[in-house]
């Protein structure tokens, strides 16, 4: 499928990667992995073939297309979420402007026994065969239900694409993309802005996509539940396993392991034959001997052990002063943008020294009750902060108020003071700026390089309650970790809003469930609440299979006869449906056939035409009967 040939990259004479050679093919699913500022976006631009490479070759099959999600979109204004997502159907959509136009035209002319009304029958034909083997008569349906996979509604497809934030426009882009018949997904942390219930239909999606699909992530979680194959760009090489991320992380130290291993044992044989030949050194009628040996030493083939960059940052929250015993008090909290309602009567009690996430779909308040809580927001309702209380706040796109004209260094000096100025130099070399790296514009650091500058920037200021908002972001898998245990070690209070839901694990006590302006609360980890949640789920399918059930071995049941009755009603009407629309397409196949036999004949004949379009027009009605009836069957099947 696609062949990729001793590639490499540099920048400012540095290496990212250096003549790499990997292959996709079909049903790979391929997780790339690396710290940030490794390659992997670089890589996935190359793909793309949005970016040229230093050296090296792709091959291509004919005719391979590519699909690639950017962290960056643009997007048309004045488009709805609909007409947005249809982009994704440019062939269907230019058919159905040659169909508009054809029929237009037959609509206003009157001519029927010309040749020119005679042609345009026969495009009508042509172009209506077109649309139906390019699925026309099921994209709507199909872009519909991608679209609430990914946390849609219904009353949100007529809205404008303007009115919607940039999460939820990375949503409209990934939904095209999946909309397309692409041979190979490439996704650029595609789960960024996705909430836990979308995350977990889009592994569902991608395990059945039958393509090829890259992903970089650093949801390792994701990683584990999609991907069948790891590329883990490290040190400017790559390594290639057919195990997803975890898997792949046990194998790749066992064959370090191994490397250690044969690497001693070699460097022990080596010794001694360096021994050997200084003894026989020593002696001319040993001289041949040593020699004989000089050669068998320059033939061996050195073993190397992979190199594993283990760099990582140091982060540890200290906490101020100890607070009171409340931290948050909040009553009846409201919050509305205009027309839309957020918040409604909330009440929230945050003790001293617990640890809270706030979870649920995009758009449903979570970040506004962090922004209330901090002060950035105002509000309906009564919110009182305890005694001493001291916060810190992260916000979800913290490094975009990094100012890009400012070195990594003045970012820091600028924002410490008097009493921490002295060890801004320490704090960036615990965050992996060392060196040089302290005189790089924040412009040019990378989105994973910004967090942690952004995570350094808070230890310049005291605090005992933090409030971060979607931190790990960017971040890459080791970084996330680090940050992780520095969380679970803060003996402050913590609020937490993510969707990460391995980066959850362990890490709270309390999970509030943000949902219809509403929040309930759950005492316990990211696990108990998916347990909870689908707990629930699994008592309703077992509530519908207990039905299906005893459809079959009650039938005096009430509900399941009615049930079995509507369904029985709309599979005859779709089975009827769909033998009149055969039958039509025969009759208008052989209509088809006898005009271009002859056509004077044809239409000579008393109706034809009047008959001919009569049975046009029942055959789209009819078509658009059955996708009803389809729709129906799914809904109550």
């Amino acid at each position: 499928m696609l062949n990729i040939h001793n590639l490499s990259v540099s920048f400012q004479g540095e290496y990212l990667f250096e003549e790499i050679t990997f292959r996709l093919g079909a049903g790979d699913r391929v997780g790339l992995i690396g710290k940030n500022g490794a390659g992997k976006s670089t890589l996935l631009k190359i793909l793309s073939k949005e970016m040229e490479p230093d050296t090296g070759q792709i091959a291509a099959d004919k005719d391979l297309k590519i699909g690639f999600l950017k962290q960056d979109i643009d997007f048309v204004e004045g488009r709805t979420v609909l007409d947005e997502s249809y982009q994704a159907f440019e062939e269907i959509k230019k058919l159905e402007k040659k169909l508009e136009q054809i029929n237009t035209e037959l609509a206003e002319r009157t001519d029927y026994e010309s040749d020119g009304y005679h042609q345009l029958m026969v495009d009508l034909n042509d172009v209506q065969h077109q649309y139906e083997i390019h699925g026309g008569y099921n994209y709507q349906g199909e872009t519909e239900r991608i679209l609430q996979g990914l946390g849609f509604k219904r009353e949100d497809f007529g809205k404008l694409t303007d009115t919607f934030s940039g999460g939820w426009r990375m949503r409209i882009e990934l939904a095209k993309l999946l909309l397309q018949s692409n041979d190979i997904l490439l996704l650029d942390e595609p789960t960024n802005h996705l909430d836990i219930e979308s995350i977990i239909w889009l592994e569902s999606f991608l395990n059945g996509y039958p393509g090829a699909v890259v992903i970089v992530s650093h949801d390792k979680m994701f990683l584990d539940n999609v991907t069948n194959r790891t590329i883990e760009i490290s040190l400017g090489r790559i390594y290639d396993y057919n195990k997803p991320y975890s898997k792949y992380l046990v194998l790749r130290e066992e064959l370090r392991e191994q490397q250690l291993a044969s690497q001693k044992n070699q460097e022990k044989q080596i010794q001694q034959t360096e021994k050997l030949i200084e003894k026989f050194r020593a002696k001319a009628s040993k001289a041949s001997m040593a020699q004989s040996l000089i050669k068998k030493l320059d033939k061996i083939d050195r073993i190397e052990v992979d190199e594993d960059d283990n760099s990582v940052m140091n982060l540890k929250f200290p906490v101020s002063v100890v607070p009171g015993k409340v931290v948050v008090e909040a009553e009846n909290i409201s919050k509305s943008y205009d027309d839309k309602n957020v918040l409604q009567n909330i009440d929230l009690f945050i003790e001293r020294d617990s640890k809270t996430a706030f979870v649920g779909q995009n758009g449903q308040g979570k970040s506004t009750l962090a922004k209330i809580i901090v002060g950035e927001l105002d509000h309906k309702g009564s919110l009182k902060l305890g005694h001493n209380v001291q916060i810190s706040y992260f916000a979800q796109n913290q490094a975009e108020y990094l100012d890009g004209t400012k070195t990594v260094l003045d970012t820091m000096i600028d924002a410490a003071n008097e009493k921490n100025r002295s060890r801004v130099r320490d704090i960036l070399g615990s965050f992996l700026f060392r060196g040089d790296e302290v005189d790089k514009y924040v412009r040019v650091l990378s989105g994973g390089e910004r967090n942690r500058l952004a995570l350094a920037k808070m230890l310049l200021q005291p605090f005992n309650v933090l409030v971060m908002d979607e931190p790990t972001n960017h971040l890459d898998i080791k970084s996330k970790n680090v940050l992780k245990d520095a969380l679970i070690s803060f003996e402050g209070t913590l609020i937490l809003v993510s969707h990460d839901r391995d980066f959850l694990q362990g890490l709270t006590n309390k999970v509030y469930e943000f949902k219809d302006h509403k929040i309930k609360e759950y005492l316990g980890d990211i696990d108990f609440y998916l347990e909870q949640r689908n707990a629930e789920d699994m008592r309703a399918i077992e509530k519908r299979d207990k039905v299906q059930k005893e459809d079959t071995k009650n039938a005096n049941s009430k509900q399941a006869y009615n049930d079995q009755k509507k369904l029985k009603s709309l599979n005859n009407k779709l089975s009827n449906t769909e033998s009149r629309i055969s039958k039509l397409e025969k009759e208008l196949k052989a209509k088809d056939a006898e005009m271009a036999s002859d056509y004077e004949k044809a239409i000579s004949k008393s109706n034809f035409l009047e008959d001919y379009q009569k049975k046009r027009k029942e055959l789209e009605s009819l078509m658009k009967a059955w996708e009803q009836l389809q729709e129906e069957l799914e809904m109550n099947s």
